[in-house]
């Protein structure tokens, strides 16, 4: 007697850009076939876009890359968007990552590497993250197939992160049809929608004796700390 014939549905993740990414927004890149970068969306303030959040000496410090504004104070699309040069911004960025990681066991092992991110000027926010992205995976090595969006993709199109779950463990693949998971809203900083495939797994962090384990901070932080090794909290 042959087999049932299962279907395993293929699930690709919709996330937005980010700067340096939290841990829970790679994870995405290893746990889904392939992963949709939104660039057609009214850009957010306040948000991973272009912001990451690392672990300092005076606990959580969020490093915000600033952007320009539209002089008619219309909206722009995330994908429109460009770097500003106020402040200084990459070279206060550079001195925040050293004073919070130098002790850090792989600092000195990944900095050659990251440092040429504060060194030149990137025009456009989407390409900026976008190198950044591909130069972190490579440094974990792994191989995600990572696309962007033509246009905006509507969340009604999407299933949520708990519908997804909720396929994935009834091993039903009708449940979830092998679609497009909106994870855009879940990964954020201020006020996170709920992502049940997502629990952030303590790992040794520098300063967590003063401040105990700070959960889903940049991926810089992970990388800094863990090295090579950091791939074992986003695969498992």
């Amino acid at each position: 007697m042959s087999k049932p014939y299962i279907i395993i549905p293929y699930m690709q993740a919709l996330l937005s850009t980010t700067y340096f990414g939290p841990v829970q927004w790679y994870q995405k890149l290893c746990r889904y076939d392939s992963v949709l970068i939104e660039r057609c969306e009214s850009y957010r303030k306040q948000t991973y876009r272009n912001r990451c959040i690392i672990a300092a000496a005076n606990g959580p410090q969020a490093l915000t890359v600033p952007v320009e504004r539209t002089g008619d104070g219309s909206r722009l699309l995330t994908r429109d968007v460009r770097i500003s040069d106020h402040g200084n911004w990459r070279h206060l960025h550079w001195h925040a990552l050293m004073s919070a990681y130098s002790e850090s066991p792989f600092f000195d092992y990944y900095a050659d590497d990251l440092r040429p991110f504060y060194e030149k000027r990137w025009e456009f926010l989407c390409d900026f993250n976008e190198a950044i992205c591909a130069t972190v995976c490579s440094l974990l090595d792994i191989h995600p197939d990572v696309h962007s969006t033509d246009s905006y993709v509507d969340a009604a199109s999407c299933l949520t992160p708990a519908e997804a779950h909720a396929g994935h463990n009834v091993g039903d693949a009708e449940a979830h049809c092998g679609g497009l998971v909106d994870l855009r809203d879940a990964i954020d900083p201020k006020h996170p929608a709920d992502d049940p495939d997502f629990t952030a797994r303590p790992y040794y962090q520098v300063f967590e004796r003063r401040h105990g384990f700070l959960p889903n901070l940049s991926i810089l932080d992970l990388l800094f700390n863990m090295g090579p090794e950091g791939i074992f909290w986003l695969v498992k």
